[in-house]
């Protein structure tokens, strides 16, 4: 719904309400949600500015050099940020309230993902904070013995050499000896479709209240962005 609407005023009150039920359902601690706020001023501002300052429009308020500023880039730049701020809090209500074990074995169950897709995205996820560790010891050890990466642009190439590459080596070799023991346990192909699983995944009634949450959340923003508009444009496409 949200990548279809192109009212204003109802992706403004999609980005709202989905933002409440982000802090309320989410259970993150509140320093923790007002830094998870922080990237989405940012990626609000930039994807809005970007808009407004280069998008076409007829009806010109400010314009120098490159950049045009007009009625009609500035509510599509409002639109585009208000659209990243739901799409953002969906899935952040996603990922907080989620297990990713639950999740790709509800998949696998399911909708008949094939495991060996499944079981890659999971072994992938819990590579990660392995990847976060070796950077990490390497830094720290490469600052025990007093080496330091020259000032200015050669220092962005000094780094890559000192970070990416070795960290890019040991992650291939990791990622290659997971997907040899997937082979050994038949994870590829069509093998590995017909198997058992350690934890069943079956519908229960918080599956249904969540898709009820859900609509009521579209609902509420719809009735609002028709009873108490702030905009009271009713398609920033201006076709």
């Amino acid at each position: 719904m949200t990548v279809l609407t192109h009212n204003l005023d109802f992706v403004m009150y999609q980005a709202l309400v989905f933002m409440i039920c982000l802090i309320v359902l989410s259970g993150v601690k509140p320093w923790k949600m007002l830094l998870f706020f922080i990237p989405f001023l940012i990626a609000f501002i930039s994807s809005a500015s970007s808009m407004m300052l280069f998008g076409k429009g007829d009806t010109v308020w400010w314009e120098w050099g490159l950049f045009k500023v007009s009625e009609e880039s500035f509510y599509r730049g409002l639109h585009l940020g208000f659209k990243g701020i739901a799409f953002a809090s969906e899935g952040l209500l996603l990922v907080t309230t989620t297990s990713s074990v639950d999740l790709f074995y509800s998949l696998m169950q399911k909708l008949r993902l094939a495991p060996k897709y499944a079981y890659s995205f999971m072994a992938s996820i819990r590579l990660l904070p392995m990847v976060w560790e070796e950077y990490v010891i390497r830094r720290q050890a490469l600052k025990v013995r007093g080496v330091m990466p020259i000032r200015g642009l050669g220092g962005v190439v000094q780094r890559a050499g000192m970070y990416v590459v070795p960290l890019l080596a040991q992650s291939i070799r990791r990622a290659h000896r997971v997907a040899a023991a997937m082979e050994a346990k038949q994870f590829d192909g069509d093998r590995g479709r017909v198997r058992t699983y350690f934890y069943p995944s079956a519908y229960s009634r918080y599956d249904i209240l969540i898709v009820l949450l859900l609509l009521a959340a579209a609902v509420t923003a719809y009735v609002a962005a028709g009873f108490m508009p702030w905009f009271g444009i009713g398609d920033v496409r201006f076709d």
